[in-house]
């Protein structure tokens, strides 16, 4: 039996170093960490390099951009292009459209995937196999472009915002991984719920959904990002421009294919400027609002999907 006197004499400092062992890098370590430091750094100058020269070419004058001088700097600072843009009121109401259909599309495919994924993801579900495997079944078979198209006319949704929400609102691989999320879930809150009274649904609203933030959030992020880069399904679906999103309107002014709003015309050195870069400040206006929210939301991007991707 140890008396307190003792106790008091015992060095705190002395037992953590006796207690703790010392790991030394062993050399194949080292040659691993020195490798995927070499890697990572060439996966992100991959990354970042185009970046800087789409923002470069953006700002740049158009003569400078079509004669190749343009690299990670721009060349004669030049916003002719920003400013025809944004002038355009056509342009402003085609980005509403796509603010309302990330929005819309983002709810209604997490209320989908959410309830789905914790559905099959219960063992005691009657013919969760099956389920799980009409699922997978749509993931590698899909009845194609036409069909697609003419379902969507038969259902009167062709010119319509639903065209852009409801075909594909859920996407199986997120399904899965949030499914693998929910399986990793401790059964036993479930159990001490269930015996206090709870129902399913509460279970899954106010112990479920609140303990798996970061698995949401992530969700979240591939199908708001998915939509908002979307414009396959508006160049399928809709033919109004006053229903087009900011991507049909980029990709008309890239391609040539329409001129919306006052975008023909002027000045001709002018318009050759635009077209010069055009481009690049197509990418830099589409890509701009997932930089500015991305990182606000990386920490629960990265413990999301270990979370769906670690099986227990």
């Amino acid at each position: 039996m140890v008396s307190a006197d003792q106790l008091a004499d015992v060095d705190p400092s002395a037992l953590y170093r006796k207690s703790t062992t010392v790991i030394r890098d062993t050399p194949g370590y080292r040659v691993f960490r020195v490798i995927n430091g070499v890697v990572m750094v060439v996966m992100c100058a991959v990354i970042i390099i185009p970046l800087l020269n789409i923002l470069a070419l953006a700002f740049s004058d158009g003569d400078a951009v079509t004669a190749g001088k343009v690299t990670l700097w721009p060349v004669g600072f030049n916003l002719t292009t920003f400013s025809k843009v944004v002038a355009d009121g056509m342009f402003w109401r085609q980005y509403g459209n796509t603010v309302l259909y990330t929005v819309l599309y983002t709810l209604v495919a997490m209320a989908l995937t959410t309830t789905f994924a914790y559905a099959i993801s219960r063992k005691d579900l009657p013919g969760k196999a099956f389920f799980t495997w009409v699922a997978l079944f749509t993931m590698f078979f899909s009845g194609g472009m036409i069909p697609s198209y003419v379902l969507v006319r038969e259902l009167h949704m062709f010119n319509t915002v639903w065209a852009m929400i409801l075909p594909g609102c859920i996407s199986v691989f997120n399904l899965l991984v949030m499914k693998t999320s929910f399986e990793n879930f401790p059964s036993e809150l479930e159990e001490a719920a269930y015996v206090d009274g709870m129902t399913t649904y509460g279970v899954f609203f106010r112990i479920v959904v609140p303990l798996s933030k970061a698995i949401i959030a992530t969700m979240v992020l591939f199908y708001a990002v998915g939509m908002w880069n979307s414009w396959w399904s508006a160049f399928l679906y809709l033919t109004k421009k006053d229903l087009f999103p900011v991507t049909m309107y980029l990709r008309n002014m890239i391609a040539g294919a329409a001129n919306t709003g006052g975008m023909g015309g002027g000045d001709v050195n002018a318009q050759a400027t635009i077209n010069a870069n055009i481009k690049s400040v197509a990418m830099v206006l589409t890509v701009l609002p997932v930089i500015c929210i991305y990182p606000f939301i990386q920490k629960y991007f990265v413990s999301g999907v270990m979370l769906g991707a670690v099986k227990a």
